[in-house]
């Protein structure tokens, strides 16, 4: 990759973070389908500033034959329209590659959901001996319990918690912030992580200058002492999924999807749900308004008059 591509790389990131105030997390994920491209580029001895239409196609194409998903193929895509359109308004290219770039059709796969017993079992299963399980217990418990992103729990601070009230404060996609209910057993689970577990994983103080106070006020260290990274959260639960239910596949957002779906199977209003998740779109919290036939059959029988 150039250096021109690092630098214009670069700047597009910090206008995601300082200006468009995204989340750190999706501007790496920008950066990461950025830098994709410039390499797959450079390959042909070109760069960003001289892609084509066709070359970015391409690219697109290539990424599809080495068996990404359909949603990851649109988010790349998506993430160079954006790219290039900053590009023009700035002057940094003439025209725009990226503008006539179809769309890719989004897939209809529903979201796996584990049933009311396995996501139970599941957050039940880290053993609460060692300050490790304490801690895997509670991230587990927020997922399912408050509908978590993986993200969002790994960047929670000790200021977010407010357990006497039962709540934490969310820092969701976008930088936007939502306060979201926190039930019995995550709150449990917490209580005894951050009184017997915490204590054992966070950094020891220092000598010298005072340490990084957002890594000091972190809920969740890794075994390295370092805040707990997405990529650490996703491990855990595969292998404490390995466990519970064996032949599953079985990863952070199933127990998002899960906290949705029973709280609509449940009963509760579909925008309260999208307030507890953060969607900043009903479509994207009706896909998980899909139930069983059975249970449309029965609300069918106890609703309707001439059942």
């Amino acid at each position: 990759m150039s250096a021109a591509d690092g630098r214009a790389i670069q700047a597009f990131e910090d206008h995601l973070v300082l200006e468009r105030r995204l989340s750190p997390h999706t501007a790496r994920a920008y950066r990461s389908d950025l830098v994709s491209l410039a390499l797959f580029l450079g390959k042909g001895g070109g760069d960003l500033r001289s892609a084509s239409h066709g070359s970015i196609r391409r690219w697109l194409a290539q990424l599809t034959t080495r068996g990404y998903a359909r949603a990851s193929v649109r988010r790349k895509a998506a993430a160079v329209r954006t790219f290039y359109r900053w590009a023009a308004r700035r002057g940094m290219i003439d025209g725009n590659p990226a503008g006539l770039l179809a769309r890719p059709a989004a897939g209809s796969r529903l979201p796996s959901v584990l049933k009311p017993m396995e996501a139970a079992d599941l957050a039940s299963t880290p053993a609460t001996a060692t300050a490790a399980g304490l801690r895997d217990r509670a991230v587990l418990e927020l997922l399912y319990g408050s509908g978590l992103r993986v993200a969002e729990v790994c960047d929670l601070d000790l200021e977010d918690l407010d357990l006497d009230r039962g709540m934490v404060r969310v820092r969701g996609k976008g930088g936007k912030e939502r306060v979201v209910p926190v039930g019995d057993f995550a709150a449990d689970a917490l209580l005894a992580y951050l009184e017997f577990g915490r204590p054992a994983l966070s950094p020891a103080p220092q000598p010298g200058p005072a340490p990084d106070s957002r890594i000091s006020r972190a809920i969740f260290f890794n075994r390295r002492k370092h805040r707990l990274g997405p990529r650490d959260v996703r491990s855990m639960v595969r292998r404490y999924a390995a466990s519970a239910l064996p032949g599953r596949n079985v990863s952070p957002h199933t127990l998002r999807h899960s906290f949705a779906t029973h709280l609509l199977e449940g009963g509760a209003d579909i925008r309260a749900v999208q307030e507890l998740l953060g969607h900043a779109s009903l479509a994207t919290t009706q896909r998980y308004t899909h139930v069983s036939k059975g249970r449309l059959f029965d609300a069918y029988r106890r609703s309707h008059p001439r059942a």
